[in-house]
Order: C-alpha cells, then structure tokens, then sequence
C-alpha cells in the first residue's frame, strides 16, 4: 500500500470491509483464521468491555454463527494483526472456538491506530472517556483541528470539543465516569475544581445519588465556602435607624407604608395621593 494515503480513503476501506449486508457471503474475500494467529491491536483505544455483553455475543457466535467478519492485516506470514472487531474477537475466544471469519485488509502499520479509533468511534459504544481519548489521539498524532475531525468521524464540532473537556478531569472521576458510576452531565459540572475537590464531590454524588442540579449546587457552595472575599462582598451591614423613628412615625400617621431596616429605608406609593403626602412632609421641615 502506498504511503501517505489519506484518513477517507482508509475510512472507505473499513466501510468496504464493514458492508451494510449482515449476512456472509461465501464468494466474499473474507476467509477462516485461527484465532491463535491474530495479535490484538496495539493500538486499540477500548480498554473497558462489559463482560454481561460480551458473554451474550458470544452465545449468539456459537448459536448463529458470525454475521460481520473482523478485520485484520497480515503482519508476517500466517500472522496477523487485529485492525477491527475486538469484541468479536473476544467473544470466540471466550466460547473456546479455535477459528473465526475475518476480512484481510492491505494497510501499513502506521495506519492501525487511525484504523481502530476509526472504526470504534463508528461503529462501537466506546464509554465517553474512551470516546474522549479517540478523539484526543486523532487530533494529536494526525494534526487535525476540532472541524476538520467533526467531518471525518460525523460528529458536530461543539460535541466534540465539549467531550474533550473531560479530559481535564483527574482519573479519578474519569474512572467513576467510564464506569457510569457518574454521569457526563456530573462530570461537565465539576471541569475547573482541584483534583481533591472533584473527589469530595464526585463521593458525595455516588454516596447522596444526587442529580446534576444537586451536584451543581453542592459545588456552588464549595466556591463560595472556599471564596472568602465572595462572602465578604455578600455581607450586608445593618444600621441604627433610631435617629428617624419621628419621621417613620409621621408618615405612617399619614397612612403611608415606611421599611426602615438593614441597609434601606423603604416608603410604598400606591398613588398620587401617596407622594403629594411624602412632599407636604418635606416642606415642613
């Protein structure tokens, strides 16, 4: 394969590999491998697999066969390297079949990252940390901006940038986040605190099942509780309005409404009436 060759027309490989039919044809140039020949991707980005589904695709393997073959390149002779189709792969492996369909592919080794962030982005559930990590390795290693990305891989460019975000999160939360033991609306919320202060609220998320509201809150009042000039801007001073108890007393006499307390004095007008009352009590004095 020639070298250089752009991230479409590779992308085009994977779909040509991946046809929409999801039935197998025999004339097709896909063809049997031992699985003990196929060397798992090191560049495969998915590092978390549900075991539950796993098990389930694996008893649909042995029950149906399988309906959508790997993919692979050749690395040396009768040996190959996994390109797309991780779970596929696991899942014969976990149902201890000793061969499986797989379509061989021509592509250098360069290109295997590109491939699998590819091919997981599209067409698996990568989790959103995962999914994050994907969109951070293309951007980095092929020198794509936020746009151009969100053309290749179908996704809006506000939604890829906001994905990105959590990655400024410590592993910590990224961890409780690939696991779904937080939600993404949580963990956008707490961008921006200390890696201790993300791991107070990221507890007392789990601990509390609080919603993002709730979370949003909590986080609010850990700012203003570490923020002492936030509260000190806050602090209302309250002062003395005894010296204006006759005036007070005057105008209620005039069947006005007076407030006179903390930081304001207060006359409610509900008429005319009201403020020629005020002004006659002005020029007395």
């Amino acid at each position: 394969m020639a070298l250089g060759r752009g991230l479409g027309e590779l992308l085009g490989e994977v779909e040509t590999a991946y046809e929409s039919s999801n039935t197998y044809d025999e004339n097709s140039n896909s063809m049997e491998l031992d699985i003990s020949k196929i060397s798992a991707n090191p560049s495969q980005p998915r590092k978390i697999f549900d075991e539950e589904k796993l098990k389930e695709l694996s008893d649909s393997i042995v029950e149906h066969g399988l309906l959508q073959p790997v993919t692979v390149i050749e690395k040396n002779e009768d040996e190959y390297i996994l390109v797309a189709g991780e779970r596929r792969l696991r899942a014969h492996k976990l149902a201890n079949l000793e061969k499986i369909k797989a379509f061989i592919i021509d592509a250098d080794e360069f290109k295997l990252r590109e491939l699998a962030l590819i091919e997981n982005i599209q067409r698996d559930d990568l989790n959103i940390v995962e999914l994050a990590y994907s969109y951070a390795q293309l951007i980095n290693e092929h020198d794509l901006t936020h746009e151009e990305l969100s053309k290749r891989v179908f996704k809006s460019r506000t939604s890829i940038t906001n994905t990105l975000r959590l990655l400024q999160l410590s592993s910590y939360v990224q961890q409780l986040l690939a696991n779904s033991k937080i939600s993404a609306g949580h963990a956008k919320v707490m961008l921006g605190l200390s890696e201790d202060e993300q791991k107070m609220v990221a507890d007392s998320i789990i601990g509390q099942k609080l919603s993002v509201r709730e979370t949003e809150k909590l986080i609010k009042d850990l700012k203003t509780k570490n923020n002492p000039q936030a509260k000190k801007s806050k602090k209302v001073t309250s002062y003395d309005f005894n010296p204006l108890n006759d005036v007070v007393k005057t105008l209620k006499n005039s069947d006005l409404k007076v407030k006179a307390e903390k930081n304001y004095f207060k006359i409610e007008i509900n008429s005319q009436e009201d403020i020629e009352k005020i002004s006659s009590y002005f020029k007395l004095q």
